[in-house]
C-alpha cells in the first residue's frame, strides 16, 4: 500500500523535527522543508530509520514565489500530499517595549509566521483538492499560547499567532465539506532552541507554578498530538484548537 505523505515546514529541528518523527512513526512519508540549503547531518537517517520515504526541500515560506516548487517537490516524490504541518516560524526579532517596535521587525514576523503560512496552506489545499483522497487529509498549524495570551515585549509575535488562529477557523470552514481536517495546535513553554536563551527564567517560573503540570513541554509532546490529528480519527473535530501547555492557559483565580 502507498503510504500517506506529509510536508513539515521548519522540520529540521525542534518541534518540527518531533512532528516529522511522530508522523513517520505513524506511517507517513515525509518532506521536510527548511531554510538550510541541505538537510542537517543525520536528518534523512532519522526519518528513513522509521520506515518512511524522505525528501528535503530548501524553502523560505516568506517567499511566496517558492510555494509552488515546494508543492511540486512533494507531488513529484510522493504523488500526493495528505498532511501539511505549518510549523516554520520565528520569535520576536527584538523583545522590548512595544512602543519601540520597529515596522521592519513587525513585517518580518508577520511575513513568515502569518503571510507565508496562509499562502502555503492555500497552495497545499489546492493540490489536495486536485487529487483523489485515498487517506485522511489534514492541515495542522502550530501557533502558540501567545495567540490568546498577551506578551507586550513581543507583541509582533503574539499578533502573528492570533492572526493564524483566525486563519485556521476560516480554512476549517472552507475545507470541512471536502473532508480535510484543519487544526490549530497551541504549544506552551516548550524546550527548544527558541527558548534556550531564556531557559533559566522559565525554570524559575515553572518551579513557582506558572505551568500547573510543573514541567517544561517537550517537542515530542507536540509531535504526538500532530500525529494523532493527522490520523483522521478526529476529523469531525475540524476547526478545533488543541492546547499543549500543561494547563498554562487555563484561567485561574
Amino acid at each position: 500500500m502507498t503510504r500517506p505523505a506529509a510536508i513539515v515546514t521548519g522540520g529540521a529541528r525542534g518541534i518540527g523535527l518531533a512532528c516529522a518523527e511522530a508522523l513517520a512513526d505513524a506511517g507517513f512519508d515525509i518532506l521536510v522543508a527548511d531554510l538550510a540549503e541541505r538537510p542537517a547531518d543525520g536528518l534523512a537517517d532519522t526519518i528513513m530509520g522509521r520506515g518512511a520515504k524522505f525528501t528535503y526541500a530548501h524553502c523560505d515560506i516568506a517567499d511566496l514565489a517558492g510555494h509552488a516548487a515546494l508543492v511540486e517537490a512533494a507531488m513529484d516524490v510522493f504523488g500526493r500530499i495528505d498532511c501539511l504541518v505549518n510549523n516554520a516560524g520565528i520569535g520576536a526579532v527584538v523583545r522590548g517595549d512595544l512602543l519601540e517596535l520597529k515596522p521592519e521587525n513587525f513585517d518580518r514576523a508577520l511575513n513568515i509566521n502569518l503571510r507565508g503560512t496562509v499562502f502555503l496552506s492555500q497552495a497545499v489545499a489546492k493540490a489536495m483538492l486536485a487529487t483523489p483522497a485515498t487517506a485522511a487529509r489534514s492541515i495542522i498549524t502550530i501557533t502558540s499560547v501567545s495567540a490568546n495570551m498577551a506578551s507586550p515585549e513581543r507583541a509582533d509575535y503574539c499578533i502573528s499567532k492570533a492572526g493564524l488562529s483566525m486563519w485556521v477557523k476560516n480554512l476549517a470552514l472552507r475545507l470541512a465539506p471536502e473532508n480535510i481536517g484543519v487544526f490549530e495546535v497551541r504549544p506552551g513553554i516548550i524546550r527548544t532552541d527558541m527558548t534556550a536563551g531564556v531557559s533559566a527564567k522559565y525554570d524559575a517560573l515553572i518551579e513557582d507554578g506558572l505551568v500547573p503540570a510543573r514541567r517544561w513541554g517537550e517537542a515530542a509532546d507536540i509531535g504526538a498530538v500532530v500525529a494523532a490529528l493527522a490520523s483522521g480519527k478526529f476529523g469531525f473535530s475540524t476547526g478545533s484548537v488543541i492546547d499543549v501547555d500543561g494547563a498554562l492557559s487555563v484561567p485561574r483565580l
